[in-house]
């Protein structure tokens, strides 16, 4: 039996409404999702100059937290754009691009520096607009900001525990090398105070410009007074010419291990394994860590950056900043800084380096303390790390203002 025209028309324009109205729901989907502009987050770290060894790495962390969290969904829909600055290895340089992240390109957070006389640059700026930085990297402490959230360790997270655990297995005889400005002097002042209380013999402090190259002397110095240790806190550069140095000079690491603050993975990769074997450092997280979470965070960041790839502290702590970030944003459901600043201070992850927690009261993170014997093919032994997680102190009981260098002014 046939059916008629007319039903042959009316079935036709059924089928076309429902493709009209389904292609009227996907123009409005994809409408509304285009919509929704790209949530700008600024990088701050320097892809130049002396501490370019170090910081360029920490883009790639930050980008891959980025990444997973767009995979994600995003914040509510909308992409997170990435707005890189390189900071050339300028403190003052630094601030003039975190006020232009700012005020011009309308950032949301800021992540980024790594010398302590870059993050005092950037402070006042972060605080004369009310804004966020996320600050990765382990230093001197004695500071605290409603509005920076400092993702790397306080001094009783990594100096401290690192100079008391070499004084009881090493000995008691010190020499102390680190770059002039704040971070170096504020911690050795911090340090003299241990060595004072648990009976230590500092032998020499000596002090040389960031991104110093001739530090032969220093090293026959150290060779000459065959201290039990080295305490070394130079940043950047510098310390692939001090361990050259010290292998010139015939100082080796079973003799007088040296005691690092900034040397991490990255670091041995560019300068060579063989130069640090045998030597120091203390870490919140060493790539080396045995557990899920580190050992997915390694397989994603080197199948998005390639396999030959080292991960260290600070790229972890960069990334742990990004996850913290966007946590408090979803919790919170809005993009308003003071109300994230507040969700933040109830904020905690699962991290690759175990779990971390934002302590509200000091705006720094819980964390596990880990020591580390450099190995030769650029890991690290991991030799004691602390039985739990530990508090931040970023103001230490036994450390008075007046007793800190003043060095405020003076900035690499």
């Amino acid at each position: 039996m046939k059916r008629s025209p007319n039903k042959k028309r009316v079935n036709l324009l059924l089928v076309a409404a429902l493709a009209a109205a389904l292609l009227y729901v996907v123009w409005l989907f994809i409408g509304h999702f285009q919509s929704k502009p790209n949530i700008k987050i600024g990088v701050l770290h320097s892809l130049s100059g002396t501490m370019a060894l170090s910081e360029t790495p920490l883009v790639d962390a930050v980008r891959l937290a980025v990444e997973e969290a767009n995979q994600s969904g995003g914040l509510n829909g909308a992409q997170i754009e990435m707005v890189v600055a390189d900071c050339r290895s300028d403190a003052g340089y630094c601030a003039q691009q975190a006020e232009k992240l700012i005020t011009q390109d309308g950032v949301q957070a800021l992540f980024g520096c790594w010398t302590s006389a870059c993050r005092k640059a950037v402070k006042p700026v972060v605080e004369k607009h009310h804004h966020l930085l996320f600050y990765p990297v382990q230093y001197e402490g004695l500071e605290q900001s409603p509005d920076i959230i400092y993702t790397g360790a306080a001094p009783n997270q990594q100096i401290i525990p690192m100079v008391t655990w070499a004084l009881q297995q090493r000995g008691k005889r010190v020499y102390m090398i680190g770059s002039d400005y704040v971070f170096p002097r504020t911690a050795n002042q911090i340090i003299k105070k241990l060595l004072l209380a648990q009976d230590g013999q500092l032998l020499a402090e000596r002090y040389v410009p960031l991104g110093e190259q001739n530090l032969e002397a220093i090293a026959r110095e150290i060779a000459a007074q065959h201290p039990d240790f080295v305490l070394n806190t130079l940043n950047g550069d510098s310390n692939l010419y001090f361990f050259r140095a010290l292998r010139q000079a015939g100082v080796r690491a079973e003799d007088i291990p040296v005691f690092s603050t900034s040397i991490a993975e990255a670091e041995m990769v560019a300068m060579g394994p063989q130069l640090v074997t045998g030597h120091y450092a203390a870490w919140n997280y060493f790539q080396s860590v045995q557990s899920e979470q580190n050992l997915a965070f390694i397989e994603r960041f080197r199948r998005r950056f390639g396999q030959e790839r080292v991960l260290d502290d600070p790229m972890e702590a960069a990334y742990i900043g990004v996850k913290l970030w966007v946590n408090a944003a979803r919790n919170s459901g809005t993009l308003d800084i003071s109300t994230i600043k507040t969700s933040l201070g109830l904020d905690s992850l699962s991290a690759p380096e175990g779990i971390v927690a934002v302590d509200a009261a000091t705006r720094h993170l819980w964390k596990t303390v880990r020591i580390g014997k450099a190995r030769a093919d650029g890991q690290f032994e991991i030799v004691w790390q602390s039985p739990r997680l530990v508090r931040p102190a970023p103001f230490p009981y036994f450390i008075r203002q007046s007793e800190l260098p003043q060095t405020e002014g003076r900035a690499p």
